[in-house]
C-alpha cells in the first residue's frame, strides 16, 4: 500500500497550482495515513532534481509519484528509478521535443520569479530519462487530447502498454482532473 505520494508540479509552476492543492486536499481528508508532499520545485533543473531526490530519502516508503507536464517527466524518472506507481497528467516525454522554445529568460507562472534557461539546462533535463519505458504495469497515465501544449498522441504512443485514460477535449491543465480523483485513489490503492 502506498504509504507517501510525491505530487511534481509543471515546467515554472508551483505548489500552488489547482492540481496540486486538489490532489493535497483529496489525501489529506480521505486518506490520513497517506503523506502527500507537493513541493515548490526550483527552476533551476539541478536544483529540482536534488531536491526531490531529498524528499525521497525523507518518504515512508512505498512511494508514488504523480506530476503534471514537467512534473509528470520527472515522475515517470523516479518512478522508474524505484520501481514505483506513477500518475502521469499531460505528461512531457522524451525527448522533450519543441522544450527549446523556452530557452532564454522565463518567468515562474506562480511566483513572478524570472529565470534564464540554457542549452546546457535543456541538455541536462534530456538527459535525466531513462532509454526506454519499462513501467508499464505501475504507471497510469492521463491525457486530455486538448492539450495545446504537448500532443497527446505522442504520449499515448510512448507509454503504449500503461493503463491510459484519454479524455477527449480539454486542455494542458487538465480540465478533469476533479473527476479522476477516485480513479487515481484506486490505481494507487489507498
Amino acid at each position: 500500500m502506498t504509504k507517501s505520494i510525491i505530487y511534481l508540479h509543471g515546467f515554472a509552476s508551483s505548489s500552488d497550482s489547482t492540481k496540486a492543492k486538489l490532489i493535497q486536499k483529496f489525501i489529506s481528508k480521505n486518506h490520513r495515513k497517506v503523506k502527500i508532499f507537493t513541493p515548490d520545485l526550483s527552476n533551476n533543473f539541478h536544483e529540482a532534481i536534488l531536491q526531490i531526490e531529498k524528499l525521497i530519502s525523507v518518504c515512508e516508503k512505498p512511494i508514488a509519484f504523480m506530476g503534471s507536464s514537467l512534473g509528470g517527466y520527472y515522475a515517470d524518472y523516479f518512478a522508474q528509478k524505484f520501481n514505483a506507481k506513477a500518475v502521469l497528467i499531460n505528461p512531457a516525454i522524451p525527448p522533450l521535443e519543441g522544450f527549446d522554445i523556452h530557452l532564454g529568460e522565463n518567468e515562474n507562472y506562480s511566483t513572478g520569479e524570472k529565470f534564464n534557461l540554457s542549452h546546457e539546462d535543456i541538455e541536462y533535463l534530456r538527459s535525466i530519462s531513462h532509454k526506454k519505458f519499462m513501467n508499464h504495469e505501475k504507471t497510469l497515465v492521463l491525457v486530455e487530447s486538448g492539450d495545446e501544449i504537448l500532443n497527446y498522441s505522442k504520449s499515448i504512443s510512448y507509454f503504449a502498454g500503461s493503463q491510459l485514460d484519454i479524455v477527449y477535449g480539454g486542455n494542458h491543465s487538465y480540465s478533469s482532473f476533479q473527476e479522476k480523483l477516485k480513479k487515481i485513489r484506486n490505481f494507487l490503492r489507498i
